[in-house]
């Protein structure tokens, strides 16, 4: 019995070894990638992100690409923060356009960092059409006959109707997404939402990005939202900035660098 105890204690104590050795070489598992959110803005749907959530989905992030009701940056956020609620884990938060002033009224401590595109970054108070002010960032040709607009049923407006603006197809070409072939513009005309018009002059509630790490893709062409406005934007937020030659439609032109930026903010 002494001998078969003394074998016992010897192979366990090799085992203990052989398991602590093995250990310390075996590397920690690698922290689960956060949830991407990418957020369409006016004008748009969420098809536009097709391309930049394809190539996030191929290096293995999960992806939601909601709709943006596009009614009001109150009503929109909480819209979107139903989405980010179903989200276990954190979250990177991307905006085009009016979804950057959607995700700025978004608060969810699960949001690690965000990302604007070409995108409204309202500090308090502020209205979206103040980022379009002739006088300080002259450029915008989002303006009539290009900006029209029509009345719609919608069950957030007074009796039921709200007035709405969109971009007249034959100006969106050239106006939203020059940088793109026609068959492209073709489809993004048909996937085109209009926005209600009060959106652009609801004020900001307490910026988002004021507490989370931003980064911004200026895009240099812009001829929606002034170049210089979005570089004023990104400047106070003190995001990481990088400069596209893009049209407004950065995501659907420049999909690979906008796709960089976005994985360089999930770390």
């Amino acid at each position: 019995m002494t001998i078969f105890r003394t074998v016992r204690v010897a192979l366990f104590t090799v085992i203990v070894a052989m398991a602590a050795a093995l250990g310390g070489a075996i590397p920690a598992a690698a922290a689960p990638l956060p949830t991407v959110v990418l957020v369409h803005g006016a004008f748009a749907d969420p098809t536009g992100w097709d391309g930049v959530a394809a190539q996030l989905r191929g290096q293995g992030y999960p992806v939601l690409t909601p709709s943006n009701p596009l009614r009001g940056p109150a009503h929109d956020a909480a819209a979107i923060q139903s989405v980010l609620d179903t989200v276990e884990g954190p979250v990177v938060l991307v905006g085009h356009s009016y979804g950057g002033f959607v995700i700025s009224n978004v608060h969810d401590p699960d949001v690690v960092s965000m990302v604007y595109v070409a995108a409204f970054a309202p500090a308090q108070g502020e209205v979206a059409q103040l980022a379009l002010d002739p006088i300080r960032f002259p450029g915008s040709e989002l303006l009539p006959p290009t900006l029209q607009v029509e009345l719609v049923d919608d069950p957030q407006g007074p009796m039921g109707r709200n007035l709405d603006g969109y971009v007249a197809p034959d100006r969106f070409h050239d106006v939203f997404a020059q940088d793109v072939d026609d068959a492209t513009a073709a489809d993004m005309l048909a996937h085109q939402r209009s926005i209600a018009v009060s959106a652009n002059l609801e004020p900001s509630g307490p910026p988002a990005w004021a507490d989370v790490p931003t980064w911004y893709l200026v895009s240099s062409q812009d001829r929606v939202i002034p170049a210089s406005s979005q570089r004023f934007m990104a400047g106070r937020m003190g995001a990481q900035t990088t400069e596209l030659d893009s049209s407004h439609a950065s995501l659907v032109s420049h999909p690979d660098e906008v796709t960089a930026a976005i994985t360089a903010a999930a770390g």
